[in-house]
């Protein structure tokens, strides 16, 4: 992207509202606003000094297009780190358009997507990671997510990373002062200093690639599958999750052919639940093909909530707990929420002793819960979300630990931990330093890649291609 030219776009959401922003930025941003804007005080916007705002009018000619907030932004006190002006204006359309093609006119070009981020991190406003982490602030739906992208766009991410690179590039820089005095036999590297340092920042990357599991949930939201026979009450409780009528209830076993997904946020978290088609032996083949979509969710999902009928847990008691010890087998490491549903239909004696087997099937496994509910009455069901909180790992969050949530850096960190396991291998094995710096160079490569510190057109292209244009 060419970075002497000056760009224009539309800063607010595209459509009609209040108030629109227009933001120009790049070496002409103030010559051409001054062209455009007309103060009521008769000043030059040029002429006025960083982080003012000013009163006036947007003229083509002598055509006046719209009263506008002139807002004044001086290179370096910016966001791009360029003189940047932001016009306030009525959030006509026709208004919009008008201000854009105008100052097109004047000498800007259109920006493309997430060009004054890029323009950010290219004049050293924020590094890489920080700036991805604008595009999540933006498309954070929920506390979780919002927290964060907040903690990585102020730098608590970015500065491990730059830490444990300035500490491995130190000794890199011995290592490679070594090569050069090879014929005296010189060690400046201590290798019991460097033995330590490697160990530790094998310790933080392994923690940071853990994190990747607990943030990439908490950033998409948390999929729940919600599985059991047909006639359980699974779209009942969907709806009654959701608050609404989302998913068809019927009397007729085998309704939901296909998966129903929807979102809501719970104490701050975002879950995913998805309704499933009820799990029985059909020879109907697209209740087939439904059936099989439910074990593919299953799969996917993070929990699963295995949903039973009250009469029937009663009546099957035995042969239920077979299929719930199986969904447990079968899926070790996700949490299990098993329901029994239809609370409303049974009796107080009936109540306690369903109460008192699910206290038992709960207490056989960390990782099951079981509620007994009614989600037709809705009784239960806030036990259901209080008892789902309890069930996700957030006391990294809680504590304000570095977690990881981009793709791109998990995998820079496994690959970047792939070289320092070398390199350890190295030290254990009491290889040259020549041969130890070429894995040192490649975990620093990784490092670097994170933060952007050693980047490429193709990288920064794809990552702010997914920005959306004005931001």
């Amino acid at each position: 992207m060419i970075q002497n030219d000056t760009i224009v776009a539309l800063a607010t959401a595209a459509g009609a509202g209040a108030i629109a922003i227009i933001r120009l930025s790049g070496p002409d941003a103030l010559g051409i606003a001054s062209s455009m804007f007309h103060s009521v005080s008769g000043k030059r916007l040029m002429d006025q000094p960083t982080h003012t705002v000013h009163l006036g009018h947007i003229k083509d000619g002598e055509r006046v297009i719209d009263e506008v907030l002139a807002s004044i932004f001086k290179d370096p006190q910016s966001y791009t780190g360029e003189d940047v002006v932001e016009f306030s204006c009525h959030g006509s359309n026709y208004i919009q358009q008008e201000i854009i093609q105008l100052a097109l006119r004047k000498g800007c070009r259109m920006a493309q997507a997430g060009e004054f981020t890029l323009r950010a991190f290219l004049n050293g406003k924020m590094d890489l990671s920080q700036a991805e982490a604008v595009a999540d602030l933006i498309a954070s739906d929920s506390e979780a997510s919002h927290q964060l992208a907040i903690q990585q766009m102020r730098g608590g991410f970015s500065s491990e990373i730059k830490k444990l690179r300035e500490e491995l590039l130190n000794f890199a820089s011995l290592i490679e002062l070594e090569l050069d005095f090879a014929e005296e036999d010189v060690e400046f590297a201590n290798r019991d200093e460097f033995q330590k340092l490697i160990s530790r920042i094998r310790t933080v990357l392994k923690r940071l690639i853990d994190s990747f599991a607990t943030g990439n949930v908490l950033k998409n939201g948390i999929p729940v599958a919600i599985v059991g026979e047909p006639n359980v009450g699974k779209s009942t409780l969907l709806n009654a999750l959701l608050n609404e009528e989302r998913a068809i209830v019927s009397d007729i076993a085998g309704t939901t052919r296909d998966t129903i997904e929807d979102e809501i946020t719970i104490g701050g978290i975002a879950f995913r639940f998805i309704d499933t088609a009820g799990i029985r032996d059909t020879s109907d083949v697209i209740e087939g093909l439904g059936i099989k979509k439910t074990f593919e969710k299953m799969e996917q999902a993070q929990v699963v909530v295995f949903l039973l009928e009250a009469q029937k847990f009663i009546s099957m008691e035995d042969a239920l707990r077979v299929e719930i010890q199986k969904i447990r087998n079968k899926y070790p490491q996700k949490a299990v929420l098993i329901i029994v549903n239809k609370s409303d239909l049974i009796s107080g004696n009936e109540r306690k002793k369903i109460e008192t087997d699910l206290k038992e099937i709960s207490g056989q496994s960390e990782k099951s819960h079981a509620l007994l509910l009614s989600a037709k009455t809705g009784e239960g069901v806030e036990t259901l979300k209080s008892t789902l909180l309890e069930l996700v790992n957030t006391g990294a969050l809680r504590n304000n630990e570095t977690i990881v949530t981009n793709t791109r850096h998990y995998d820079a960190l496994l690959k970047a931990l792939e070289e320092i396991d070398k390199v350890q291998q190295g030290l254990d094995n009491n290889l040259s330093g020549d041969l130890l710096a070429v894995d040192i160079r490649q975990a620093l490569y990784y490092f670097g890649e994170i933060t952007g510190e050693i980047t490429n057109d193709e990288l920064l292209g794809n990552i702010f291609a997914n920005f959306c244009i004005g931001k």
